[in-house]
């Protein structure tokens, strides 16, 4: 007997289409890759435990959604339940159907259409120790799972603040219709199954059998007509689904999981426009989450959020006014349930849109140390920093520091500064950082120190991450804390009620966390900040963004400086002059660098 039915030609054209195009995705993407990482890849696809790791990650971040569940259970929940839910569909649905064919190749489509074709003798709940009837419980079981997700999806369209979001994502027409057919395909399954076991009286499990009695009791038309139709709308829900799926935010299902592999296999990505940039950005499953987070919420700017930066990068189209408009900060690359690095690809178009531009830097001259900056062979070099020269209390303080500790020192831009770059790269002007990059590098090489120090996160970053020095580079908080364990300052003074406020660079940049708190700790009593390390705010001051204005600026601050005055600290103590330039023009309390702080409480 062959089980076929015409009903059955929109889930199959839609699967063989949809099978094509993330096939001709993953093929351009892998095919595009630079030789060292197609290395990497083939390498890692013959390491077993890399690719069990990967597997895993797939299983827990695909199909769980774990840091949705962190994020918000409810959240979690709906996610899991769909994809999860789904995914048992199709691997009990295969097993079954293996059952009752008693073969092992099955066209596609019969186990997901299996029970227009099986009308078996009905199984009820208490005969589920049979074999049919553990299939039935679990198939209606699992059904019953994603339709839950699915009353949840439509609830948190209304409510989206039960699901810890204040503004969903706005979609696209692709994605509209993506939507509607996905949260028509499980009703319609329901149904579809219900009227067939109602009108023969069998095949129906715990839910379905009663459902399908009842519909069939209540429907004048005849019920065979109502199920053939309720399988041609439940194939062609399938099949349009598959069909805008790659067009869609649904593109992220099957992209993610390439990416996660490629992860696994340690390709990263590049400074321009990759393979591995288009992977991430097709990974984005415009989820929203990243909304909220974003601080030009605050100032009044609803366009330029990360979802909708990525949305722009999919379609080739990006305003230039929404690549710029962005605090750099990476707060929405911290929440990012894929792991997306939008601070990366905000950077790459800012690239594309400046690096053309022609160098402005050519005037200067051979680097090298004036007078009374002689070398000290095996030393500390400092590096203070432009944003250090305007705040010049924090340079004071790291000198008296390093002179109380007898440490032998020469600060490299004490009577001349060059920018260290950062903020040329973070408006997309690589090509001229690299003119500042050579001056400095060759200065930090004369001084013939073994440690770069600097007061500035924003520095620390550019050093450690872009001039491959051969020294090590610290930030001062790090150098401080060394000083402090190793006994070389003594530390009396004791203040009350310190708040700490995260620089980004520092924190979510650079991960430095403990170390900003092991000194303070020594010195002072911290409150508690609601956000903070991760999840703490931009100061507003940020050199990321490029076309605010001030009063805009001025409203982050004063919202960031809110959440860090709910236990009305004595002293607002931060990590970078940016930070601490930018909220002394609105805090009423002091505002101080952890340098200064240390530097008070050494006796004399």
């Amino acid at each position: 007997m062959i089980n076929f039915n015409l009903f059955v030609l929109p889930f199959s054209l839609g699967l063989i289409y949809l099978l094509i195009a993330i096939g001709k995705s993953w093929y351009l993407w892998i095919k595009a890759l630079p030789a060292h990482d197609k290395v990497k890849l083939k390498a890692g696809i013959r390491h077993p435990q890399l690719m069990l790791g990967a597997i895993r990650e797939v299983f827990m971040e695909g199909l769980i959604h774990r840091k949705m569940w962190l994020r918000n259970p409810l959240m979690g929940y709906m996610h899991t339940s769909f994809a999860l839910g789904w995914f048992l569909l199709i691997v009990l649905g295969n097993i079954e159907s293996r059952f009752y064919s008693g073969t092992h190749l099955n066209a596609p489509y019969y186990p997901i259409f299996l029970k227009f074709f099986i009308h078996d003798k009905l199984v009820i709940f208490f005969e589920v120790y049979t074999v049919p009837g553990i299939f039935r419980f679990l198939m209606d079981f699992i059904l019953l799972f994603v339709l839950s997700g699915l009353f949840l999806a439509i609830i948190k369209r209304q409510k989206s603040k039960w699901f810890g979001m204040k503004r969903a994502a706005e979609y696209q027409l692709t994605d509209q219709i993506s939507l509607i057919c996905l949260w028509m395909i499980f009703p319609m399954r329901l149904l579809a199954e219900s009227y067939t076991a109602g009108y023969y009286g069998s095949g129906g499990g715990f839910m379905t059998q009663p459902l399908g009695g009842f519909l069939v009791s209540i429907t004048p038309l005849p019920s065979d007509f109502i199920a053939y139709t309720m399988w041609w709308g439940y194939s062609l829900a399938l099949g349009i689904f598959f069909i805008t799926l790659p067009y869609s935010r649904y593109m992220h299902i099957p992209t993610e999981i390439l990416l996660i592999f490629f992860r696994h296999c340690a390709i990263q990505p590049r400074k321009w426009h990759s393979a591995f940039s288009d992977v991430e950005v097709h990974a984005c499953s415009r989820c929203g989450v990243c909304i909220d987070v974003c601080q030009l919420n605050d100032a009044g700017i609803t366009d330029s959020q990360a979802v909708y930066f990525i949305r722009g990068v999919r379609d080739q189209y990006v305003p230039d006014e929404i690549s710029r408009k962005c605090l750099v900060c990476g707060r929405c690359q911290e929440v990012c349930p894929v792991g997306i690095r939008t601070d990366s690809l905000r950077l790459i178009k800012r690239r594309e849109l400046f690096s053309s531009q022609p160098s402005d830097y050519s005037f200067l001259p051979t680097a090298s140390l004036s007078r009374g900056e002689s070398p000290r062979q095996g030393g500390v070099a400092y590096f203070a920093g432009c944003m250090s020269h305007l705040t010049p209390s924090i340079i004071r303080a790291m000198k008296g520091i390093m002179e109380k500790a007898g440490i032998n020192y020469v600060q490299i831009d004490e009577n001349r500064s060059i920018c260290c770059g950062r903020p040329l790269m973070i408006a997309g002007k690589d090509r001229q950082a690299n003119d500042l990059i050579t001056a400095n590098k060759e200065l930090i090489r004369q001084t013939k120190a073994e440690l770069l120090v600097t007061s500035c996160p924003i520095c620390y970053r550019v050093f450690r991450e872009e001039y491959t020095l051969p020294i090590r580079v610290q930030h001062h908080t790090q150098f401080i804390l060394d000083l402090v364990k190793s006994g070389r300052i003594p530390l009396q003074a004791h203040f009350k009620k310190v708040a700490y406020h995260d620089p980004c660079d520092l924190g979510r940049g650079s991960r430095i966390y403990s170390a900003p708190r092991e000194v303070l700790a020594k010195v002072a009593d911290l409150v508690p900040v609601i956000n903070e390390c991760s999840d703490a705010l931009c100061c507003g001051g940020s050199l990321g963004i490029l076309n605010v204005s001030q009063q805009q600026r001025d409203e982050m601050t004063k919202i960031s400086l809110s959440t860090l005055m709910k236990e009305q600290p004595e002293i607002l103590v931060t990590a970078c002059p940016l930070c601490k330039k930018t909220f002394s023009k609105h805090a009423e309390i002091e505002v101080k660098d952890i340098a200064e702080l240390v530097y008070k409480a050494i006796p004399g």
